[in-house]
C-alpha cells in the first residue's frame, strides 16, 4: 500500500510540475492573475442524528476559452450516532469545454481519512488511511456555473468517503 501511495504522490507532483511550467510560459506573455479563477465547494448536511460538513476551496488557470487546470484542498467532517470521520486532502482538476455549454472534467483527489466506529459491547474501530479517487465528469455550463455528474473510476465501496461512485456536482468559478 505504501508503494501505491508513493506512486500517486509522484504522479501528483509530476502533473503539478508540468502545470506550473506551462503557467510560467503563459505568464510571460500575459498577466498571470487575469487568467486565474477561484471557486470551490461548501456543504453542510443533517440527517437524523448525523451532521456532515465540507469546505473545499480551489483555483484554476484558464489556458484559453476551452482548457483550464487547477488545484484544490479539501476538508470534511462527519459525526453520526456511533461514527465520526475526518477527511482532508488535495486535488488536481482539468476542465475542457469543447463548446460553451458543455464542460468535461477529470479530477484526481488524494484524501486522508480518519474514522472511528464506536460499539457499546466491544472495542471501537479506528481507521487511518489514504484514499485516491479519479473522477471523470460532464456538465452543463452557463457562465461561471456548471451542473453535472462525475464518476469515480477508482471507487472502493469499503474505503471511499463517498456513498456512491456517481456524484452530482455544482461547480462555480469566479
Amino acid at each position: 500500500m505504501k508503494v501505491y501511495t508513493l506512486q500517486n504522490k509522484k504522479i501528483v507532483i509530476l502533473v503539478a510540475f508540468i502545470m506550473f511550467s506551462l503557467l510560467k510560459i503563459e505568464a510571460q506573455e500575459e498577466n498571470f492573475w487575469s487568467h486565474v479563477r477561484f471557486g470551490g465547494n461548501i456543504g453542510i448536511g443533517f440527517s437524523g442524528n448525523t451532521f456532515s460538513g465540507v469546505i473545499a476551496p480551489s483555483a484554476i488557470y484558464d489556458f484559453n476559452n476551452q482548457f483550464s487546470m487547477g488545484l484544490g484542498v479539501n476538508f470534511g467532517y462527519t459525526d453520526g450516532l456511533n461514527f465520526t470521520a475526518t477527511n482532508y486532502g488535495a486535488s488536481i482538476i482539468t476542465l475542457y469545454n469543447p463548446f460553451p455549454s458543455l464542460q468535461l472534467s477529470a479530477e484526481f483527489e488524494e484524501m486522508g481519512v480518519n474514522r472511528t466506529i464506536e460499539f457499546d459491547n466491544g472495542p471501537d474501530i479506528d481507521e487511518n488511511y489514504w484514499y485516491p479517487a479519479l473522477f471523470v465528469g460532464a456538465g452543463y455550463r452557463v457562465g461561471f456555473v456548471s451542473v453535472g455528474l462525475r464518476y469515480d473510476v477508482l471507487y472502493d465501496e469499503d474505503k471511499s468517503i463517498y456513498a456512491s461512485a456517481y456524484a452530482p456536482f455544482v461547480r462555480v468559478f469566479f
